[in-house]
């Protein structure tokens, strides 16, 4: 787009009628900063692995109530083609504690009632997988989270979930976003007025009766529930929501788990949207965790737990030998979770031969170490917890595979498929647990993880972020992209490269030339496996303007896992961020 397109379509929405008045104020205000007119309008919001995410504001690159009815505008289009008894089955929604999440969820609302569409809207602040779970226990057409996940609070988001609860599939989000795009006026999206909707039964209020149903159906995540009375009710840690949704179900689950013995980081339990103790909130982060220390300093805490704002994310710290707490990583926690329920099934003679775990490509081998141990199969998927939905999906509908668990390395992982997205409340269930498992026998975390590195090896995985910010951001990145794929790696860190998987042209390509297919949607992703077992992958993000480097390596010992993976993380630095 150029500078005058760019100018036009910002006149557009300056002169509009009944703007609100923030949005005409920040208008305004940019009026002589043309480098921040191109950023609000150079551009249009697009849906990527986790939908539509942007920064808070005026303009076409923005999350307001203006792109907000665009996106919902779409979805109604796409579905007024469909059959009726699908239609009616209607759209639920809900919301997190960020800046305009109400208000933008109940503009949705208003846009699918202006089509004859019915929305179900939570009452309050809810977690994104009680959303996933709603869609399938209300039996909706599709659901909506207004949500920006672990985003600084600048942020917000729309995030689209389909029949099944699993966010939409490319397939039909591609659809829907060719309905978007057909919305060129976006002051023109006709609006219902809500009383109306309410008196038509087209806009219905759910809370506390989803509540109870999730939280019966959370009762089962839970594996030895004697564990819990006896050894569980005694535990002690730290539980955090970090200014979110956690807080409305989290304590609710714990409690009627069983679990007693637990404190709560109280200032991080009240949802201000502006995040004041912890600018970004993600558990991913050390400092998220500081108030958390803190307070299991105080309480001599076995283990801390944190889930970010929107509760599909979890995070946790372990308390180490020496008294410090140290934090642990995705993989570590998917790994600890996924030895535990595979073991306690074998325990019990309850693990089916059909067991399939899920993960995605740029996660943990450790994991398949440990499938391969208890004869489980272990599928691998792009990244992004919709195409781990649509495995467990394909199983229920094949009847070919038990589902047993799912997980990303960005602390995302799913116990029981009643939800079809990452759900940090069901982790927290079933974390606690696993530490109060450890604890009956004298031992932690940290020790149940080591144990874990003692029988497979010592796994070490690093995701090193690069921004590519500004009016130019994306072409760098695909010009990166397309300089990688140009000049293929043969060698790196002084190893040697025996195969490539380039999952844009879904073909794997070993150093020999010798070719083979994947089974894979396609993918802007390229992995590399090397001589040493390492592998590393790299791919541009689907909601911010970053590109992804992820490395994987395994040693015989800490200190040379150690070692390993600060090599190449060097030379990700040195080498490849150079090209």
């Amino acid at each position: 787009m150029n500078k005058t397109e760019i100018m036009e379509r910002y006149t557009e929405w300056k002169d509009a009628a009944n703007l609100p008045a923030d949005l005409k104020n920040e208008l305004q205000a940019m009026t002589d900063d043309f480098n921040a007119i191109a950023d609000a309008f150079s551009t249009s919001l697009s849906f990527g692995t986790a939908g539509m995410r942007g920064v808070i504001g005026a303009g076409t690159n923005r999350m307001n109530i203006y792109t907000v009815r665009q996106a919902t505008e779409g979805l109604a289009k796409l579905m007024e083609t469909l059959p009726a008894a699908d239609r009616d089955r209607g759209v639920v929604i809900s919301f997190d504690p960020r800046y305009n999440s109400r208000l933008f969820a109940h503009e949705a609302a208003r846009v699918l009632g202006a089509h004859g569409i019915k929305s179900y809207v939570f009452d309050d602040i809810r977690p994104t997988p009680e959303l996933s779970f709603a869609v399938r226990h209300l039996h909706t057409y599709a659901g909506i989270m207004i949500t920006a996940s672990h985003n600084p609070k600048q942020y917000n988001g729309y995030k689209i979930y389909g029949p099944d609860g699993g966010q939409m599939p490319p397939k039909e989000s591609d659809l829907m976003t060719t309905y978007v795009r057909q919305v060129t006026d976006l002051f023109a999206i006709p609006v219902a007025v809500e009383p109306d909707l309410r008196e038509q039964d087209l806009l219905q209020i759910v809370g506390e009766d989803v509540d109870v149903a999730y939280l019966d159906q959370i009762k089962t995540v839970n594996v030895n529930h004697d564990l819990i009375q006896t050894v569980g009710k005694d535990l002690k840690f730290v539980y955090t929501p970090l200014h979110g949704t956690g807080k409305i179900i989290a304590r609710r689950a714990l409690s009627d788990a069983g679990f007693q013995n637990y404190d709560v980081v109280v200032p991080q339990t009240i949802a201000d949207p502006e995040f004041p103790t912890t600018p970004f909130p993600n558990p991913e982060f050390p400092q998220t965790f500081d108030l958390a220390i803190e307070l299991g300093n105080q309480e001599d805490a076995d283990v801390l737990i944190a889930t970010d704002p929107d509760a599909d994310r979890l995070g946790a710290a372990v308390r180490q030998p020496d008294g410090k707490y140290q934090l642990m990583t995705g993989n570590q926690i998917a790994s600890v979770l996924l030895d535990y329920i595979l073991k306690a099934k074998q325990a019990a003679n309850e693990l089916p031969e059909d067991g399939m775990v899920v993960k995605s490509i740029v996660s943990t081998e450790l994991a398949t170490d440990i499938t391969n141990h208890y004869g489980v199969t272990m599928k691998n998927v792009l990244t992004g917890f919709k195409f781990i939905a649509e495995q467990i999906q394909l199983a229920e509908v094949n009847h070919d595979h038990t589902f047993l668990f799912g997980f990303e390395e960005s602390f995302g992982y799913l116990i029981k498929p009643f939800v079809r997205d990452k759900d940090a409340i069901q982790s927290t269930m079933l974390l606690a647990e696993v530490a109060a498992y450890y604890k009956q026998q004298g031992k932690t975390l940290y020790d149940g993880l080591q144990a874990l590195y003692e029988q497979y090896g010592y796994f070490e995985e690093a995701t090193i972020s690069e921004e590519f910010s500004g009016l130019d951001g994306q072409e760098t990145m695909a010009n990166l992209m397309k300089n990688f794929r140009a000049h293929p790696l043969t060698e790196f860190n002084g190893v040697a490269v025996v195969a490539q998987e380039d999952f844009q042209t879904s073909v794997k390509t070993a150093a020999n030339g010798t070719e083979a297919p994947i089974d894979l949607p396609q993918s802007n992703v390229l992995k590399y496996w090397l001589a040493d077992g390492t592998w590393l992958a790299i791919r541009p993000s689907g909601t911010e303007p970053k590109i992804k480097f992820y490395v994987g390596i395994k040693a015989d010992s800490q200190a040379k896992a150690n070692e390993r993976l600060k090599s190449y993380i060097a030379a990700i630095n040195h080498d490849l961020l150079q090209k």
